[in-house]
């Protein structure tokens, strides 16, 4: 009976990331939701004109004008605000899987998300494989 050495025994697939690797990826989750915070209270300050001049303060020949742009910039400024939210909520949801240390695992088929993908989308919980098969 021949024993296997190190180099012959069958590699063990990763079930989930190492503590280290958890920290690294909470560092990069916590910089992406202060500056997404940031974004979502400029987005709310734009909607709520909080911190802008708006057609107020110009002459009445101007206020025509601006009125159909303000109002379409308020709607814009309302959606992103929305999917700032999103955002935000999304990696608020990511760092509690951190905690729970089920952060990139594939919510469709229980393997290990790329650590390339999860640095580009540090909230995601499905595989580009998962993914691509649920937009088929």
């Amino acid at each position: 009976m021949t024993k296997l050495t190190t180099e012959q025994e069958p590699q063990q697939e990763k079930v989930r990331y190492s503590d280290e690797e958890l920290q690294e990826f909470k560092e990069l989750i916590l910089e992406k939701l202060k500056k997404a915070r940031e974004d979502y209270d400029m987005l709310k300050g734009a909607v709520n004109h909080s911190s802008s001049n708006d057609t107020e303060d110009t002459s009445p020949t101007f206020k025509v004008l601006e009125e159909g742009a303000s109002a379409l910039s308020k709607e814009e400024s309302g959606q992103l605000a929305a999917r700032q939210y999103k955002f935000i909520q999304n990696l608020e949801a990511a760092l509690i899987r951190i905690e729970n240390k089920t952060y990139g695992i594939c919510r469709e088929t229980g393997k290990l998300i790329p650590k390339e993908r999860l640095k580009i989308v540090p909230h995601a919980t499905l595989s580009i494989e998962a993914k691509n098969d649920k937009n088929k």
